[in-house]
């Protein structure tokens, strides 16, 4: 359980998945839950199973009192590198929500101003405020759905399973077979070197 319990209707916690990806888009999701809400299993989607993960998915969605998700896809992320792209899913997130809140707590340490919020930045949030958990298995659980769906057209890189994470089995895949169109080329895809020639 949480340690911290700190829930306002006028809050919104926000949180990403799969920045350090090599495949695939960056997800954020913002969320806003009531103030009475608790649940014993909302953690850190890092220390959650799958099975967790996606258990929880409906429960959020189902007694938030606004949630929101956004992707960005690895062309944008290559534009504006991957930390603006994270800032801008999460920033996407929050304006789509139907809430009057107006105080953001975001996971992390780098946010950029909106107008007419105000935000803090909270390192670990997502294992210290409910919002921010919420948010993260969002997040995490909207980006592997996307994955699983990309999986069906490049099998060969298996990304049911290591999500676009720069697994061993991922790099090997990308050795044998190059990049597609859903890679990040922006990205260091193989160790050896700096750039893959498209």
């Amino acid at each position: 359980m949480l340690k911290k319990f700190h829930i306002s209707i006028n809050e919104i916690g926000t949180d990403e998945a799969g920045r350090g990806c090599l495949a695939g888009p960056v997800t954020a999701a913002a969320v806003v839950l009531p103030e009475n809400f608790t649940n014993t299993l909302l953690n850190d989607s890092k220390k959650l199973s799958e099975i967790k993960r996606f258990s929880l998915k409906p429960i959020i969605e189902e007694f938030a009192l606004s949630f929101a998700v956004t992707h960005i896809e690895p062309l944008i992320i290559d534009d504006i590198n991957i930390l603006n792209a994270s800032i801008l899913a999460m920033q996407k997130s929050v304006l789509k929500l139907d809430t009057t809140a107006r105080h953001i707590i975001v996971d992390g340490n780098r946010f950029k101003p909106m107008k007419n919020y105000s935000y803090d930045c909270i390192i670990k949030g997502d294992g210290k405020y409910m919002s921010i958990a919420a948010a993260s298995i969002l997040a995490k659980t909207y980006r592997d759905e996307v994955m699983n769906v990309l999986h069906e057209e490049f099998p060969m890189y298996n990304w049911k399973q290591n999500k676009g994470y720069p697994t061993k089995e991922h790099r090997a895949a990308i050795r044998k077979y190059g990049i597609t169109k859903y890679h990040r080329k922006s990205f260091r895809q193989l160790p050896e070197q700096l750039k893959i020639n498209i």
